[in-house]
């Protein structure tokens, strides 16, 4: 199922969504321009890697982690012509206990991803449904809701395996904290979506619950699954559950800092 529009206008423009929006292409396309060698270890000091949340018990304790560089090589072939290959060498990158690049990374990792495919599935999802969230609770507490999520899924990934010394980048738990927020307050808000039956494919509108416990069902259907995953599974769903127990929390302060409306003057 791709959801592609849902009918539950909005009474106010979602700049901030934009703004996370914008900040998440700049950080890709500015990414994109590093070797591969440099995305790496932008990944290992900018990303989420539960290992090092030991380095903040123990000062001393030193990761190493592998970088692969490629580099031109010159070759001959038996005609003494000149042509490059590519070698692929692997060095090692040591990573100190530094407090300040470990809590960082905490919300960094948030803004970071791997591909176009995993950038524009994170920002649609968060265009979609991130508008109406951020129309009912307003920017300030949306962008609080927002980042405490996806620290939230980030913890939810580390309780799973906290010795990986994998990074993990990618706005998903918090955009999955988005759409817990959006399930439980407007379960039945239409969402028009693209589904694909074996070799059919039609356009039906379903309700948000549906799509979006749909998509919730998968992550956990994921983590059942043998091996280890590419995917940080268990940061999409501790994020969405983040949004589906703190959405009312929040809905319930903006509804207490609203002015109560006066009572009718029954003078007459």
């Amino acid at each position: 199922m791709i959801p592609f529009h849902d009918d539950n206008p909005t009474s106010r423009f979602p700049w901030l969504t934009l703004v996370l929006i914008g900040i998440n292409v700049f950080a890709y396309v500015h990414i994109e321009r590093l070797s591969s060698d440099k995305r790496q270890i932008l990944a290992y000091r900018r990303g989420f890697m539960p290992a090092r949340i030991d380095q903040l018990k123990d000062p001393n304790l030193v990761i190493e982690v592998p970088v692969v560089t490629t580099k031109a090589v010159e070759q001959r072939d038996r005609f003494r012509r000149r042509f490059l290959i590519e070698v692929a060498e692997q060095e090692t990158l040591t990573l100190h206990a530094d407090r300040r690049e470990i809590l960082t990374s905490l919300l960094t990792c948030m803004f970071l991803h791997g591909g176009w495919l995993h950038l524009i599935g994170n920002m649609w999802f968060l265009w979609l449904f991130g508008n109406n969230v951020e129309d009912r609770l307003g920017p300030l507490l949306f962008l609080v809701l927002y980042l405490f999520g996806g620290l939230l899924g980030s913890g939810c990934h580390y309780l799973n395996d906290v010795h990986s010394q994998v990074p993990v980048i990618g706005a998903s738990g918090a955009v999955a904290t988005v759409l817990g927020a959006y399930a439980i307050t407007w379960p039945w808000a239409r969402v028009r979506t693209l589904v694909f039956l074996f070799i059919f494919v039609t356009i039906i509108d379903l309700p948000a619950l549906m799509v979006l416990g749909g998509w919730f069902l998968i992550q956990l259907l994921e983590v059942t699954k043998e091996g280890v995953a590419p995917i940080a599974f268990w940061a999409h769903i501790g994020g969405f559950l983040a949004g589906v127990v703190l959405m009312p929390f929040f809905s319930s302060a903006v509804d207490a800092r609203r002015p109560k409306p006066k009572p009718p003057d029954d003078s007459w």
